[in-house]
């Protein structure tokens, strides 16, 4: 049995319809067995893709403005995809930990990351595969300089353990557990770094 792996970017998992499509798709082949999810991209012209709405969180953060409407519209677009999908992954849970999180001095790179972890969450719970965290298996040094040879090693490992995953993109973390990015379209990277 061979693998495949596909990457799928934000329009392709914007909601829950778009992710009903992924399961097609990955479902019309069983080589098809580690996907790569974006963040949730726009669902319509006029609309805001997720990891957008991080970035504005952070700005308000930054600015000593409250990031409470943005993160909230964050969390009703993550709930209505929970719900519609009919899955249960906690999605309350894990936004509270990332509110938690949303204040002075949290990085760029963690809340950016954000987007595609819960968007993993919601495709593995559809999918029935085996979530796989990038952090701490795409490794980085504390500068942001991405680790080939160390990433290689544990995300080989870590992937031998599962016959199906969904990784997030975009995101690794440095030696001491720190969320560092890939620059914006990294998801891609991420599919590259998985096959």
């Amino acid at each position: 049995m061979g693998i495949k792996v596909l990457k799928f970017g934000g329009s392709s998992v914007a909601d829950a319809l778009q992710l009903q499509k992924v399961k097609k798709i990955v479902e019309t082949d069983p080589e098809r067995r580690f996907i790569v999810v974006s963040a949730p991209g726009k669902r319509f012209s006029d609309d805001s893709k997720i990891t957008d709405l991080l970035y504005l969180c952070k700005t308000h953060i930054d600015n000593n403005l409250t990031a409470a409407h943005v993160f909230q519209v964050i969390c009703d677009r993550y709930k209505m995809m929970e719900m519609n999908l009919g899955v249960d992954v906690n999605i309350d849970k894990e936004l509270e930990i990332i509110r938690e999180n949303l204040k002075p001095g949290v990085t760029s790179d963690y809340i950016a990351s954000r987007g595609e972890y819960l968007c993993g969450k919601l495709a593995a719970a559809v999918l029935g595969f085996d979530f796989v965290d990038p952090a701490g298996l795409i490794c980085f040094d504390e500068r942001g300089r991405y680790l080939p040879d160390q990433t290689d090693s544990r995300l080989s490992a870590e992937l031998k353990k599962h016959e199906n995953a969904v990784i997030p993109g975009f995101y690794g973390s440095d030696m001491d557990g720190n969320i560092k990015t890939f620059s914006r379209g990294g998801s891609d990277i991420t599919g590259s770094l998985v096959a």
